[in-house]
């Protein structure tokens, strides 16, 4: 099944070829070759390279996978301060959002 063309803001455009940019700097702060980088991630070099360039297309869990095999921080996610901050406004927040019946005045029930 064909996926669906989805046009992403210019601000997350933005920060997924930032990102990109990073790894390449990262790969080559560690002197490690496309070629390096792909088979330690288990990824082709065409795979890399596209998200080296900022490509929307890559899966989330590669990206960030790679970006952790070349020493870039994700999300605070090392930091125990910070993800204990997360996970307390995340118990805060109901498990589930949607439309309460309390809200429906149309008066079919």
């Amino acid at each position: 099944m064909a996926r669906s063309a989805h046009s992403h803001s210019p601000w997350t455009v933005e920060a997924i070829r930032v990102l990109g940019r990073q790894i390449t700097a990262g790969r080559r702060m560690l002197n490690w070759t496309q070629s390096d980088l792909a088979e330690r991630a288990g990824v082709s070099v065409s795979t890399l390279l596209a998200i080296e360039k900022g490509s929307t297309g890559a899966a989330i869990g590669t990206v960030f996978e790679i970006a952790a095999l070349v020493g870039i921080p994700l999300v605070g996610a090392m930091d125990p301060v910070g993800r204990e901050i997360i996970e307390n406004r995340l118990a805060l927040l109901p498990t589930r959002v949607g439309n309460s019946r309390e809200d429906d005045d149309d008066g079919n029930f």
